[in-house]
């Protein structure tokens, strides 16, 4: 099994994994153009995806999903609250099917668990994806830890964690008192104390790679995040990646 992002941060995101035969985007808030552009990169082609996963309905991780889905005839799974908000889909136009949250799911090679996590949208997910052998888990876009969302993730193999923000880069940023207010929220997204205490509550015995993303360009910046997992996991800074908005990152194999 192996992962790797097409773009991670408030102007886009997308997250490939993939075993064996089977691909599976997580989210696409990218143009159809620019989505076909950084899954070349990749080295993967739009026909590869069997499935596209959406978290919700925010339009950095929505947006791509509708043209991208309809012109290669993909389906979409995402949980009823989302589909109803994101309205970019359009069901009589894309094959969407509606994820039980409370339901583990088999798809071709991958088992995939959805794990409810709080954020300001309808109905919100994240995922662990395992084959069996391997698992990696993707936590991106909540505002606070839950004894759900901790459990769900302890033992992974390797991780994507939301490092959004720094406390006081945000607080002195430029953004808008309101703004700055839903960030920093319990439904907001996590800052880089919050996702050293998640690295500290799980068992993190097991994993191979961690990869800081959903960095804020505005209220943080890569040394600081990783800085602060780097003292959670009592390990070298430079054995914690992170995924870069333009760049997103490159395959990372589960071995």
């Amino acid at each position: 099994m192996r992962f790797a992002s097409l773009g991670s941060g408030s102007r886009g995101n997308s997250t490939v994994v993939e075993c064996h035969k089977t691909t599976v985007m997580i989210d696409n808030g990218f143009t159809l153009k620019e989505t076909e552009r950084r899954l070349a990169r990749l080295g993967k082609s739009p026909i590869d995806i069997s499935l596209i996963l959406v978290t919700h309905e925010h339009s950095d991780h929505i947006k791509g999903v509708g043209p991208f889905a309809r012109k290669y005839n993909i389906p979409i799974m995402m949980t009823p609250g989302t589909e109803r908000a994101g309205k970019l889909i359009g069901r009589e136009h894309c094959r969407v099917k509606s994820l039980d949250v409370h339901a583990e799911l088999e798809w071709q090679d991958f088992h995939i668990t959805p794990v409810v996590v709080p954020h300001d949208a309808k109905e919100p997910v994240q995922f662990v994806l395992s084959n069996g052998c391997k698992k990696l888990g993707v936590l991106t876009d909540l505002g606070s830890l839950t004894g759900h969302v901790c459990e769900q993730y302890s033992g992974c193999d390797a991780l994507v964690l939301e490092a959004n923000h720094d406390v006081k880069m945000l607080q002195e940023g430029p953004y808008p008192p309101r703004l700055k207010a839903r960030v920093a929220g319990n439904y907001g997204h996590l800052n880089n104390e919050q996702s050293a205490q998640l690295l500290m509550r799980i068992d993190t015995g097991k994993l191979q790679h961690l990869v800081a993303s959903h960095i804020s360009e505005q209220n943080n910046c890569r040394q600081v995040a990783i800085a602060a997992l780097s003292e959670a996991l009592a390990c070298q800074p430079h054995w914690i990646s992170t995924a870069d908005q333009e760049q997103g990152f490159d395959w990372r194999q589960l071995v």
